[in-house]
């Protein structure tokens, strides 16, 4: 990665190819694969889901570096392709500590299986926006100011290890401040109506829980921004590699979140992996000066991190699967 340089080979048609792909994909969820009725997601539905999303994920680097080895050579294919595998392997690895806050929202509001798909496709809805925003602001602030790469390095390496001292804490969601400003300020009604987030009782608009748990996976979805933007910053900062990994990671969460819900007590040792990634991309975006650490490298130590907190924590949890049902 060159230092502050903000460049990219994409093209206009480029860009509105992929945004004209993500739109397609969010109309045929909602119109042709039943994202507007109310039902609940199976393992085998949400697995074929989640292999559906890797293997777009994975022709889309085939293409990338078919186009790019035409038009820009070997060399210039071969590191944008990495890149990109790079820049999505570490937002689908920071995105799954998303799945441990959507479990815990919906269980805090006992939120009905069947009620869950939709308002998870409004909050990738949302979270495209926002990581758009976020990306553009990003690339715009490096172009500016190519020093602000350390200060998102150090920024990672302060948050990394701040999971790690605080992985076993659990949020009081009765003292979200998001949550107790909409309680004070909105009429809610005490139980859910299905999908829909507003109702009119006797001529006044009343919000439903399911509105307070949107809001919550949107302001969630804003924190863990937060700490992936800067951490692609770490492997590239062609926008577009930025901007379409993200996609492809937030498009694959809601699946994997489906998949994994259920289990995902069994990962508890992945919050540490994670918090062990942000550690290591923040010091490889600090030591830039002074060591380059090649994308292979990056892509091979953020897998390993991410492989062996899994294995971690299935060994672990297999190890006292009696003790786990006792103490419940």
């Amino acid at each position: 990665m060159n230092e502050g340089a903000v460049t990219s080979f994409a093209t206009g048609p480029m860009w509105a190819g992929f945004v004209a792909f993500v739109l397609a994909m969010l109309a045929l969820d909602l119109f042709v694969f039943g994202g507007r009725k109310a039902h609940r997601v199976h393992v085998r539905e949400a697995a074929t889901w989640v292999a559906v999303w890797v293997s777009l994920a994975l022709a889309f680097a085939g293409l990338l570096w078919w186009h790019l080895n035409d038009t820009q050579g070997a060399e210039v294919a071969r590191t944008k392709t990495l890149e990109f595998l790079a820049g999505y392997l570490i937002e689908q690895s920071l995105s799954v500590d998303n799945m441990f806050v959507f479990v815990m929202i919906f269980s805090y509001f006992a939120v009905p299986p069947e009620l869950q798909r939709r308002v998870l496709l409004f909050g990738v809805l949302g979270a495209i926006v926002m990581r758009a925003g976020m990306i553009l602001a990003g690339v715009w602030l490096v172009q500016q100011f190519s020093w602000i790469l350390y200060g998102f390095g150090a920024f990672l390496v302060v948050t990394g290890i701040k999971m790690l001292i605080f992985a076993e804490a659990e949020p009081d969601l009765e003292k979200n401040p998001i949550l107790r400003w909409l309680r004070s300020h909105l009429r809610i009604t005490p139980e859910f109506h299905g999908e829909k987030f507003f109702v009119r009782q006797k001529g006044l608009l009343w919000a439903t829980p399911m509105f307070l748990v949107l809001a919550l996976i949107e302001a969630s979805d804003l924190v863990f921004a937060v700490d992936s933007i800067p951490a692609i910053f770490a492997v590239t900062t062609d926008p577009f590699i930025v901007f379409t990994s993200n996609i492809f990671a937030i498009m694959g969460l809601r699946a994997l979140y489906f998949l994994l819900a259920d289990m995902a007590e069994r990962f508890h040792l992945l919050k540490y992996g994670l918090a062990m990634v942000l550690v290591f991309i923040g010091g490889k975006m600090v030591a830039m000066p002074w060591f380059h650490v090649p994308i292979q490298w990056s892509l091979s130590i953020v897998a390993g991190i991410i492989l062996g907190s899994v294995v971690a924590s299935l060994a672990f949890s297999k190890a006292k699967p009696h003790t786990a049902r006792s103490e419940a």
